[in-house]
C-alpha cells in the first residue's frame, strides 16, 4: 500500500488515560417509557435499545457547562497522574465532537480552565469517533520530531441535545410515521456523555509509560453518506455501516500484517458502538472475545471519549509487556489502530 498510512513511533509513550463520567443516568427503559406512545404506533417492541445494540445505560451531563467543566477535570486527572504540571504543556489537543459554537475551537477554553503556558499549542481534530486515536499519532510524531515534549490530549462529549431531539421526533405522529425512519435514528438513542484525557510525552524519560508502537489509518470515504449528524439529530443506514466499517477494518488488519503482528495481543480496545458491532468485529477478525472489554451496555457510545474511557478502565488490569491494540472506525468511514506495550 503506497503512502504512510502505516507507521512506527520511535520515543512516545503513554503516560496516563483517565475518564470523568457524567452523572446522571438515563436508562432504555427510561426511553422505552417516553417513547412508549410512539412504538405502539410504529407496532415496535420494547427493549430494543437492550436486545439489538446492549445498551442498558448511557449517561447525560446536568446543565449547560458541564461538558466544558467535565473535559477539563479529566485534563487534570490524566496530568496528575502522569505527574506533569500544566506549565510543561507543549501542546493540547481536543477532540471532541461536541461543540456548541463554530468558533472559537473547544480547544481554547479547556486550554484556559487548564492554565496551560501561552506556549503550549492548543487546537480541535475533529474526525468523528477516530479524532482520540488520531490525536495519539500526531503527538507521537510530534513527540519523535522533537517538535513537543508534553501533549495532552482531552474529548468530552454532550449527547443530550441530540438526544431530545430524536426523542420528540420520534414522538412526533406528523415527522415519525415509518419503522424506517425509527430505525434510521435508532443509534442517536445509543449515544452517552462523558469525557477522558491521555498524556503522551517522550519514552526516553519514562521508561513507565506505555510504548506507542505505531499502527494504520485506511479509509473508505465512498460511504461518507452513510451516518450524518447534526444538533438536529444523526441519520444512521446501520447495514450499510456496519458492513461497511467491518470491510474496511479487515482491509486494514490484513495490510498492516507485513509490519505487525496483531494475531496475539493481550487486549483489543475498540471503539463502542454496540452489542451488534462489538460482536461482528470479533467474528470477521477471529477475535477472542474474552481479550475485548466493553463499556458500551453501561455508558453508550460516547463518540471519541469511548475508545480512551474504555482504555482507563483497563489500565489497572494490564501488566507490564501486555500488547494492547486499540481498532478505532468512525464515520466517514475511516479506520484508525494503534499498538500500546504496556
Amino acid at each position: 500500500m503506497p503512502g504512510n498510512a502505516t507507521f512506527h513511533h520511535r520515543n512516545a509513550a503513554l503516560l496516563s488515560v483517565k475518564e470523568v463520567q457524567a452523572p446522571e443516568v438515563l436508562t432504555s427503559k427510561d426511553l422505552d417509557r417516553r417513547l412508549a406512545d410512539a412504538l405502539k404506533r410504529l407496532k415496535l417492541p420494547t427493549g430494543l435499545l437492550q436486545r439489538v445494540a446492549g445498551v442498558k445505560t448511557r449517561r447525560h451531563w446536568s446543565g449547560p457547562g458541564d461538558v466544558r467543566a467535565g473535559t477539563a477535570e479529566a485534563g487534570r486527572r490524566a496530568l496528575a497522574a502522569a505527574g506533569i504540571a500544566p506549565e510543561d504543556v507543549s501542546m493540547m489537543i481536543n477532540t471532541s465532537v461536541s461543540r456548541e459554537h463554530l468558533e472559537p475551537s473547544v480547544a481554547v477554553g479547556i486550554h484556559h480552565d487548564l492554565g496551560l503556558p501561552t506556549s503550549a499549542m492548543n487546537f480541535d481534530i475533529t474526525n468523528a469517533c477516530l479524532g482520540f486515536v488520531n490525536a495519539i499519532t500526531l503527538a507521537s510524531s510530534m513527540i519523535d520530531a522533537g517538535q513537543a515534549k508534553y501533549v495532552l490530549i482531552v474529548n468530552g462529549e454532550d449527547t443530550r441535545k441530540v438526544q431530545e431531539a430524536t426523542i420528540n421526533r420520534i414522538n412526533s405522529l406528523e415527522k415519525m410515521a415509518s419503522r424506517e425512519e425509527f430505525m434510521a435514528e435508532f443509534a442517536s438513542l445509543t449515544l452517552g456523555c462523558g469525557a477522558a484525557a491521555a498524556v503522551i510525552g517522550p519514552a526516553d524519560l519514562h521508561p513507565e509509560g506505555h510504548r506507542i508502537i505505531g499502527g494504520v489509518t485506511r479509509a473508505a470515504t465512498q460511504h461518507h453518506g452513510l451516518c450524518v449528524g447534526d444538533h438536529n439529530g444523526m441519520y444512521t443506514d446501520a447495514r450499510g455501516l456496519l458492513d461497511g466499517g467491518i470491510e474496511l477494518v479487515m482491509n486494514a488488519l490484513e495490510d498492516a500484517r507485513e509490519h505487525f503482528d496483531w494475531d496475539s495481543m493481550d487486549t483489543y480496545v475498540t471503539h463502542q458502538v454496540s452489542q451488534l458491532h462489538t460482536s461482528s468485529i470479533v467474528k470477521a477478525a477471529k477475535l477472542d472475545k474474552k481479550r475485548v472489554p466493553v463499556t458500551f451496555p453501561e455508558l453508550g457510545n460516547v463518540g471519541p471519549a469511548s475508545l480512551p474511557i474504555t482504555l482507563s478502565r483497563e489500565a489497572d488490569r494490564l501488566q507490564p509487556g501486555d500488547r494492547v491494540l486499540c481498532i478505532g472506525v468512525g464515520s466517514g468511514l475511516n479506520t484508525a489502530m494503534l499498538e500500546i506495550e504496556w
